[in-house]
């Protein structure tokens, strides 16, 4: 379903089943899977990528060929910069061992899940399970493999904290 406010771009592809909140905002090329849940006032640049069994928040914003891997749980205010994707697949084969196409039934899914008003750097990569804490920032390029505290600041592959931001530094954040 999509909201009668939303804007979705005519070379944007949203499946049917998909759903879109209230002022949300999807331009060209990106995809919405069925069974994607996008919330209200969000903006889905060009290129993104939501797959299905995916929740995003409100007011969050995926930049361009950002890519959301089934299973992940993004909550409100969150910013993805460009190229930045979150996984779910920790053994990604194409086949079988026996030489088959690999289907759904042959992974275990092991999402990725990011706080409320984290923001991920352009080009970072979420491996299988990751859980990025509320206010945290991830810089640009890092690799994530594990969970991130709360207002945390994390750089580099693999990622390491490099600082937590002090409550006195928090107000108006």
């Amino acid at each position: 379903m999509i909201d009668s406010s939303a804007y979705v771009h005519p070379l944007a592809n949203v499946e049917e089943g998909a759903t879109i909140g209230a002022n949300t905002r999807v331009w060209q090329f990106a995809t919405v899977r069925r069974g994607a849940r996008v919330g209200a006032n969000c903006v889905i640049a060009q290129g993104a990528f939501i797959d299905s069994d995916v929740e995003i928040g409100d007011s969050v914003k995926l930049e361009n060929y950002a890519s959301v891997h089934r299973g992940a749980r993004v909550s409100d205010e969150v910013f993805l910069g460009p190229g930045v994707i979150l996984t779910n697949d920790r053994w990604p084969r194409a086949t079988t061992f026996e030489g088959q196409p690999k289907t759904e039934l042959d992974w275990q899914c092991e999402p990725v899940a990011v706080a409320r008003r984290a923001s991920i750097g352009a080009g970072a990569i979420l491996l299988p399970g990751a859980a990025i804490g509320e206010n945290a920032m991830i810089g640009a390029g890092t690799v994530v493999r594990g969970e991130i505290p709360a207002w945390a600041v994390v750089t580099g592959n693999p990622g390491r904290i490099i600082r937590i931001v002090p409550e006195e530094s928090r107000a108006g954040s």
